[in-house]
């Protein structure tokens, strides 16, 4: 399977993007919570939701079987998650 850069970048951000609604943003803060209650954070699944590095690999496991099956579709779906990732960073960089 070949993947060109620009693709490879648009799922990178996409993954960044996805990662971070899930473990930090507060639109996912009642899921967390409620998720915490069953599994808090030192249990398996308590802890994938508090870690960059776990969960991003799982997103983009499911990125990269998706872009096997329908690349198109796969492409479409990360675009807004990429952009957003890249209008969050710009915004970043310039309240620093």
């Amino acid at each position: 399977m070949f993947i060109d850069p620009f693709t490879f970048i648009l799922i990178a951000l996409a993954v960044f993007r996805i990662s971070r609604l899930i473990i930090e943003d507060q639109i996912f803060e009642r899921l967390r919570e409620a998720i915490w209650k069953k599994f808090p954070p030192h249990t398996w699944l308590g802890y994938l939701i508090t870690c960059y590095w776990c969960l991003s690999i799982w997103i983009s496991s499911a990125f990269a079987i998706c872009y096997t099956i329908v690349p198109v579709a796969t492409a479409i779906v990360a675009l807004p998650f990429a952009l957003s990732a890249v209008a969050a960073l710009i915004s970043k960089r310039l309240d620093d």
